[in-house]
């Protein structure tokens, strides 16, 4: 939730453009390509005057989606604001037709560690534009900060129960943002002319460290900004409405695998592109404005070079030069269907925690691997750091414990089927990089994939997280002399000790929202992974229990999604949710009691075609088993799909 959304349509923000060079209160600028509700709004007129703006530069972008399907934390550029100055930026709202108060914009207070680069440290809290003082209207995420009682507003009427609120229409205009620190304490103003909303603080903002600067953001759900301009420069710079050339473009949803006799149209389809501009501007495009070329054609099976072409400006007209992206897909007969599967091995704790047991001295218990399956096992790795081999061990074994292979973290193995496979990793005889990365084991976050390919063969990959942040990989692939049915795994130390992750969260569920994070694990195309868990909650409210995160390698979203039935990302808002219970608090009720001390299933399915599902089913204590799906999330880029567990006044006891 703490990571910029930009959803950028390039039609819309080129019209917002064209309307702002000529006029900023653009009534021309829903005429092209837009919903009739849509249409409507372009000629409604504000009842007072906009204060006066001094020293605005123009900044001509869209926060949203303008079909208004962005969730919740689809936020803007971050504009720092130092002690003692006066930020005015404006720009214009459009609210959802469905009337929900919340549906709006709002403004995310940051403290700024780097002013230059507007690095955010603690959120202070968070104002948005609706006043209901029964709802969310602002919250203090420090809970030292934003003080409710300060602020004041006229807006005409409050929702109720159903959130809907009759005058919510009347959020729509022109909107000036001030947020103001001349005076060493906080004032923020949003207004479109007819609804005002303020917070006066003069005594000093932030309380601690009121002389730094501030960073502020401002964000969106269900609705649409067309910013217009700032007097403030925002980090990375303003937006020209001037039209601007492509520079270049980073696909998604581009399909691991397509069966033999799909036309490259459909299997493009889900195809999705961010394109840079020039002022490094960016804009989604769909498939529809792309070409696509396979190389070699798709006749035959094999591996295929997909060649992707956009020619279009900012505005839509054809550029003075094409852009072009490539990505390899492979043409198959039949489309793989391997299984992942996470587990936690016993003991929890192998090895002395001195980093005492020595070679072969201590082992997990063997974990039975079915053919096409992927066992997958994170933890924490302990070493004395003497030599490269005392991390963690991994044995590839019969029931019996007959070895077919046993692998180190430091590309080294041996065994009967050894010897065929291709290990890559490692430093060769770089003595510097050998001793950066034996320093680097100590306390290091390691995921292991180990996976019975079900032909004889067997792969493991270790992904290394290093103390300093660096991360390592490690892979021992075609393993071969492998029995199918009966493949089994262990782990073993040397100089090290192993402690295996199987909680998540303060066990008193004390640990807010956000406040600790599982492992990211890889799902490759085709594959779905289960997680089997145990959900304690404090009870307090339905989100309260265990959240699952969508997301790249580099904790880029594609979506976040809770276990009662809501979630928001870029993914999110084509998906289909199926689970909760409406409005019957009643059974609301009953189910947030029967989630302490749940019995869950969690399935991620990553379908390679650029679409992802999330399967739970929790088997309360009551003894009912609910579900919670989520099917049909996009712009998955499925060789870079990975998810995580977080909680919010929730546990996690993984098994």
């Amino acid at each position: 939730m703490k990571y910029l959304n930009k959803f950028v349509s390039a039609l819309f923000v080129a019209t917002l453009g064209i309307m702002t060079l000529a006029s900023c209160e653009g009534a021309d600028l829903y005429k092209i390509n837009a919903p009739d509700w849509l249409s409507e709004k372009g000629g409604e007129e504000e009842e007072e005057e906009q204060e006066e703006l001094v020293g605005q530069m123009e900044d001509v972008y869209n926060i949203g989606n303008e079909d208004l399907s962005s969730g919740f934390w689809t936020l803007g550029k971050t504009t720092v604001v130092p002690a003692g100055a006066k930020w005015q930026s404006q720009f214009k709202l459009t609210v959802n037709p469905d009337n929900k108060y919340y549906k709006n914009f709002y403004l995310v207070l940051n403290a700024c560690t780097n002013a230059e680069t507007g690095e955010l440290g603690d959120e202070f809290g968070v104002i948005r534009y609706d006043n209901d003082p029964s709802k969310n209207s602002e919250w203090n995420t420090t809970g030292t900060e934003i003080d409710r009682s300060l602020v004041s507003g006229n807006f005409s009427s409050s929702s109720g129960d159903d959130d809907i609120d009759a005058n919510a229409q009347k959020m729509n205009g022109t909107v000036t943002l001030t947020v103001d620190r001349t005076d060493g304490g906080l004032f923020i103003k949003m207004t479109n002319g007819t609804l005002t909303k303020t917070y006066t603080q003069t005594t000093p903002f932030p309380s601690t460290g009121a002389d730094a600067p501030i960073a502020c953001r401002i964000g969106v759900e269900g609705a649409l900004v067309s910013y217009i301009s700032t007097n403030i420069e925002p980090i990375g710079g303003c937006t020209s409405a001037n039209d601007k050339q492509p520079l270049s473009m980073e696909l998604t949803g581009i399909p691991t695998e397509v069966l033999l006799g799909t036309t490259l149209e459909e299997a493009m389809a889900n195809v999705s592109a961010v394109v840079t501009f020039e002022e490094g501007v960016t804009a989604n495009v769909t498939a529809a404005d792309l070409q696509f070329e396979a190389i070699p054609n798709m006749t035959e099976v094999g591996t295929k070079t997909l060649v992707v072409i956009y020619n279009k400006t900012f505005k839509g007209l054809n550029a003075d030069k094409p852009i072009i992206a490539s990505k390899t897909f492979n043409v198959v007969k039949e489309l793989s269907a391997f299984t992942q599967t996470v587990v936690v091995p016993t003991p929890l704790v192998l090895g002395a925690t001195d980093n005492s047991t020595g070679w072969w001295g201590a082992h997990t218990e063997n974990i039975k691997i079915a053919p096409k399956e992927t066992k997958v096992t994170t933890f924490t790795n302990h070493t004395s750091g003497t030599s490269n081999w005392n991390n963690f061990v991994i044995v590839l074994c019969k029931a019996n414990n007959a070895e077919y292979a046993v692998v180190r973290s430091d590309n080294y193995g041996w065994g009967d089927g050894y010897g065929a496979c291709t290990a890559t990793g490692g430093f060769g005889v770089d003595d510097d990089a050998w001793t950066a990365w034996r320093a680097d084991m100590e306390g290091a976050k390691v995921t292991t994939y180990v996976t019975n390919n079900g032909d004889g063969t067997a792969d493991v990959k270790a992904v290394m997280v290093g103390n300093s942040g660096k991360v390592y990989q490690q892979e021992y692939k075609g393993i071969n002399t492998v029995d199918p049915d009966d493949m089994y795994f262990r782990f073993t130390v040397d100089g090290c000790h192993l402690v295996f992750d199987n909680e998540l969260g303060a066990s008193d569920c004390s640990t807010g929202w956000w406040g600790a994070h599982s492992t990211n694990i890889q799902v490759i195309g085709h594959q779905v992974s289960t997680v089997n868990f145990t959900n304690y909650t404090s009870g307090v409210s339905n989100w309260n229990n265990f959240v699952i995160v969508l997301c790249k390698a580099d904790n880029s979203e594609y979506a976040v999604l809770r276990a009662d039935n809501y979630g928001w990302g870029n993914g999110y808002g084509a998906c289909t949710a199926t689970g909760g219970f409406g409005d019957d608090d009643d059974a609301w009720t009953t189910w947030r009691g029967a989630m302490n001390g749940a019995k869950c299933t969690a399935q991620i399915f990553n379908h390679g075609d650029g679409t992802a599902d999330v399967k739970v089913v929790m088997h309360g204590t009551n003894g009912v088993d609910y579900t919670q799906d989520y099917t049909g999330i996009n712009t998955i880029d499925p060789d870079n799909f990975y998810f995580r567990f977080t909680v919010d006044g929730s546990h996690l006891v993984f098994e």
